[in-house]
């Protein structure tokens, strides 16, 4: 996520390297490695102890849950998250949130569907997370140059 970051600094936002808010990206990095990962880690062992990890219908039934139920949850856990992690309050964090939320659910649909069906129906369980992983490089630069736009 911190790689995102910077991504998005440097890439998106034209900043030098050496103007980059390095603590927005240590503050992006540790929602990773704090909340993130570790949930996503835990979902897809639920969702493989308790739907299957082979076959067209377990990877259709691991899409449709991934996305009408995790990915919503999520998104509004990380938007909250991070605006406390900004010491943001409250009816700041809701603005955010709902300046935000539809349009990331949006590309979240965009992109993520097809990767998933892809990776529950072709990759091994075990390589499952490294290919969102790789994927969530381009998903967290879009994330963190969404998430840092100001509000007018």
């Amino acid at each position: 996520m911190s790689l995102g970051d910077i991504s998005a600094q440097t890439i998106i936002e034209k900043k030098d390297l050496r103007h980059c808010d390095l603590v927005r990206t240590a503050r992006f990095g540790s929602l990773g490695i704090i909340l993130i990962g570790p949930v996503c880690a835990q979902w897809f062992r639920f969702l493989a102890s308790k739907i299957g990890t082979k076959g067209s219908t377990v990877a259709l039934k691991k899409v449709a849950l991934d996305q009408l139920c995790f990915a919503p949850c999520m998104m509004f856990v990380f938007l909250t998250t991070l605006n406390t992690l900004q010491r943001n309050p409250w009816e700041e964090t809701k603005r955010h949130i709902k300046a935000n939320y539809v349009d990331i659910m949006i590309a979240n649909y965009k992109v993520w569907p097809a990767i998933q069906l892809m990776n529950f129906y072709i990759i091994p369980t075990y390589y499952q997370l490294l290919l969102v992983q790789a994927v969530a490089l381009f998903w967290n630069t879009y994330l963190a140059w969404k998430t840092a736009r100001k509000l007018d």
